[in-house]
């Protein structure tokens, strides 16, 4: 499995960004079969968890600092899933990352960095005026 973060960039304060976390799996291999997290790590600081979606989208969760401002979605069809960012501030500034993790179980959705072995390279997000 290889994952493809995009959409990151430069955005004003208060401002939106989606990013999307594109897979490519080997032939007979569905996305819906992975939980998919969100993370980012800013200079200085550790890695930290932002949301995950479990298989089909059934469970969700999120950090503190980020819910209710961020939006995790997956669309299986296209191998993708999302997170929508809203009301960004500075302290959002940061290379984004998503990981997947092959799970049997439906409802599996956790922001441990170590229950993931596949990750994307990252995306940079900086949000200044």
């Amino acid at each position: 499995l290889q994952l493809v973060e995009s959409g990151g960039g430069l955005v004003q304060p208060g401002g939106s960004l989606r990013l999307s976390c594109a897979a490519s799996l080997a032939p007979g291999v569905t996305m819906d079969y992975y939980v998919i997290g969100w993370f980012r790590q800013a200079p200085g600081k550790e890695r930290e968890g932002l949301s995950c979606i479990s298989r089909s989208g059934g469970m969700t969760d999120y950090a503190d600092s980020v819910r209710g401002r961020f939006t995790i979605s997956r669309d299986d069809a296209k191998n993708t899933a999302y997170i929508q960012m809203n009301r960004l501030t500075p302290e959002d500034s940061a290379v984004y990352y998503c990981a997947a993790a092959y799970t049997t179980a439906q409802n599996l959705c956790v922001m441990d960095g170590d229950r993931y072995r596949d990750w994307g390279q990252g995306t940079q997000v900086i949000v200044s005026s």
